[in-house]
């Protein structure tokens, strides 16, 4: 058994890691950012076609928050300017899909999102309800 704690813990040291609280927020955001990746794969395998969720732009976000923060703390000017600007296009991202899933209208039946202006669903045929808008009432 001495041979599996030298393993995983050479020299006091998990995985040969000296370990402290910005390395663990490192590895955290790491393993946030490649989360993302099978996020995405997965929902591309569920629908069938190559889709990116939102859960995706969050994990992006989180994870090269958190990547950023520990660079930021190394010190590390290569590493820095790796992650400084990322945010900007997940952040984007983030807008277009909320401005995206306020315009569209969801099927009640097939659960399909269906363009603003459609009035039936174009995947079974189901009358769709307007979009409701943020501060409408429903004589106008």
């Amino acid at each position: 058994m001495d041979w599996l704690t030298n393993l995983f813990w050479p020299g006091g040291k998990f995985l040969g890691i000296e370990w402290h609280p910005w390395k663990v927020v490192g590895w955290t955001g790491n393993l946030i950012f490649f989360s993302r990746f099978f996020v995405q794969w997965w929902a591309t395998e569920r629908r069938g076609r190559v889709v990116v969720p939102v859960t995706f732009w969050w994990l992006s976000l989180l994870g090269s928050g958190l990547l950023l923060s520990y660079a930021l703390f190394r010190r590390d000017s290569v590493f820095i300017f790796a992650y400084a600007f990322t945010w900007i296009p997940y952040i984007r991202n983030l807008v277009i899909h909320r401005r995206h899933a306020q315009a569209h209208t969801d099927c009640s039946q097939c659960g399909t999102t269906c363009p603003p202006q459609a009035r039936f669903c174009h995947a079974c045929g189901s009358p769709l309800k307007p979009p409701t808008r943020p501060g409408a009432t429903a004589a106008g």
